[in-house]
């Protein structure tokens, strides 16, 4: 790892080194948390978590080749080198930020209520089409996750595309130390995390600030069409690029068909690309109004970072979804839509939408959404009225919160007559829906699975490609 000598290391993190001094300027080879990964002349760093301890583990990690361990311990008679702090946690984000500084790469950091991945994946895809790109992976976008995700960088590595999700004020600005970002992209700014951040301005607030250790002559890339991020007018004497569909100042899309569970087509206007054309039109993979949004983030990172319009074609169309995040499967007669992953208000009535594309009978099969703050039941109400207006067939819920959900499409359904005809069940437990499935759901049903990732649906999703198996 370039320039991650041990004598660096233990500066960047105000270490005290223990050992022979002959080691001090040896760069380790791999940094990691998980002593199961731990390589040859590596290093382990040792954090104190809720179910285990680090530190118990640093005899195996010697015994297995590494050349240091950064501990919170003393380590009285311990041979090997190893870095004494104050705070391991603390430790592993210094460190991070030290190799970040080290590589040459470019780096697009990207925040934002909803939308986060899959923003992250398209951004990724486009710019695989010239870089050699490395991406967050799962939900290695926190303070111990991102870290991490910069250590998997190489010298060989181009650009990097990294996540930052937050929960709370002052998180923001030191996920944004470590990545250093030279391009920062917000979704959009939604009603997540209202327990902490109280309201949509103090997560406008939160999340900006990723300006906060930003390349000063880099980018910054602003939904449009959200009416917090619009009032963002300059960042480091800047205009940020807008994009959006109703808000034409910046980077927009026309022409938005869907293609049904298929994907959606649009084309995008007045992108910078090396190649001097300013149109493309696309088809998008992967169903949905907000992927218009993400091809048009993507493509004006793609532009910002020298890509011409067909590599950004390329791109957005090559785009492939993953387990948890809008992505189908077809099992045992069913096609299950799997956005099991997370929720919030906003991702929920944006799934609905999606299922409301599909052909043949539609079943939405929705849990709790949590973090949520003291309206978390009235959130909850008004998602189930939006449901109720969306041609869904059958809605199934499980948790105490998201009989809420099915309260508001009732109530909606029995005074408005734009409803449309749909059977509702609640379940107390997600074992009690996932045991009364055999007796609802019919081969050829199109099925959402949505709730927040503490619900574990993934469950749900293994029990219905299981069904008839």
């Amino acid at each position: 790892m370039k320039g991650m000598t041990l004598a660096a290391i233990a500066e960047a993190c105000n270490g005290i080194y223990h050992g022979e001094e002959i080691y001090k300027d040896t760069e380790v080879t791999a940094i990691t948390t998980d002593s199961r990964q731990v390589q040859p002349q590596g290093m382990f760093i040792a954090i104190k978590g809720a179910r285990s301890d680090g530190h118990d583990f640093i005899k195996s990690c010697y015994d297995n080749g590494v050349l240091c361990c950064i501990t919170e311990k003393e380590l009285p008679g311990e041979d090997n080198p190893y870095i004494q702090v104050e705070s391991s946690l603390q430790a592993l984000k210094d460190i991070a930020a030290l190799y970040r500084t080290n590589l040459d790469i470019k780096v697009v950091g990207i925040t934002g209520s909803v939308g986060k991945t899959s923003t992250k994946e398209t951004i990724a895809s486009v710019l695989s089409q010239k870089y050699k790109v490395l991406k967050t992976q799962g939900n290695f976008n926190n303070e111990i996750g991102l870290p991490l995700t910069v250590f998997r960088l190489t010298q060989q590595d181009e650009v990097a595309v990294l996540e930052m999700g937050i929960s709370d004020f002052g998180e923001m600005t030191r996920l944004t130390a470590i990545a250093k970002p030279d391009i920062c992209v917000i979704t959009n700014i939604g009603q997540c995390h209202l327990e902490n951040l109280k309201s949509r301005d103090g997560i406008l607030k939160a999340k900006t600030e990723i300006f906060t250790s930003m390349n000063r002559q880099g980018t910054v890339i602003l939904n449009g069409d959200d009416d917090k991020l619009i009032t963002v007018k300059e960042v480091y004497g800047k205009a940020p690029v807008f994009f959006g569909v109703d808000n034409r100042q910046g980077i927009y899309a026309d022409n938005i068909e869907s293609l049904g569970l298929g994907g959606i087509s649009c084309r995008i206007h007045n992108i910078d690309t090396s190649d001097g054309v300013r149109e493309i039109s696309v088809n998008i993979p992967v169903a949905g109004q907000h992927m218009v949004y993400n091809a048009m983030a993507a493509a004006a990172v793609g532009a910002k970072l020298g890509l011409t319009s067909e590599q950004i074609k390329n791109g957005i169309e090559s785009l492939q979804t993953i387990a948890g995040r809008n992505h189908i499967i077809k099992e045992n007669g069913f096609l299950i839509i799997d956005d099991c992953y997370n929720a919030n208000p906003v991702s929920m009535k944006a799934s609905i939408d999606v299922i409301g594309t599909a052909k043949g009978r539609k079943v939405c099969i929705l849990g709790d959404m949590f973090e949520l703050g003291a309206e978390e039941e009235k959130l909850h109400y008004e998602v189930g009225e939006y449901l109720a207006k969306s041609g869904a067939d059958v809605l199934l819920t499980a948790g105490k919160l998201s009989k809420a959900l099915a309260q508001g499409a009732v109530d909606y359904a029995s005074q408005h007559d734009d409803a449309y005809p749909c059977r509702i069940q609640t379940f107390d437990t997600r074992d009690d829906l996932i045991a009364a499935l055999p007796d609802i759901l019919e081969k050829g049903d199109n099925i959402l699975v949505k709730a927040s990732h503490g619900m574990e649906f993934q469950a749900v999703i293994e029990a219905i490609a299981s069904l008839n198996a």
